[in-house]
């Protein structure tokens, strides 16, 4: 199995590399857009709102408790990087696309 670019396999879990769309029409998961995977949340940008409907989303799609999904870089920017502990590439993969 090849991996896209926007995932990187760790000992300890995966680092997923996200640009966030905020104040979008739907909650949504996305074609890759270079080396990251568009997401498009209803949330607005503020009191980090899209942050947290951004970790929900990926915990309720990927079928995972919330704990497991964390924000590791860009709090407040649209290009983040999610850090999936205990997931495995093949799982994810195939419930993000």
């Amino acid at each position: 199995m090849t991996t896209p670019s926007f995932l990187r396999i760790q000992p300890d879990g995966l680092l997923l590399a996200i640009k966030l769309q905020p104040r979008a029409s739907a909650n949504e998961i996305g074609e890759p857009l270079g080396d990251e995977l568009r997401i498009k949340v209803t949330a607005p940008p503020v009191d980090a709102a899209a942050n947290e409907a951004l970790l929900r989303l990926l915990a309720d799609t990927l079928d995972c408790p919330r704990g497991r999904v964390e924000l590791i870089r860009g709090q407040t920017s649209r290009h983040k990087v999610v850090k999936l502990h205990g997931l495995d590439a093949a799982i994810v993969l195939a419930r993000l696309t």
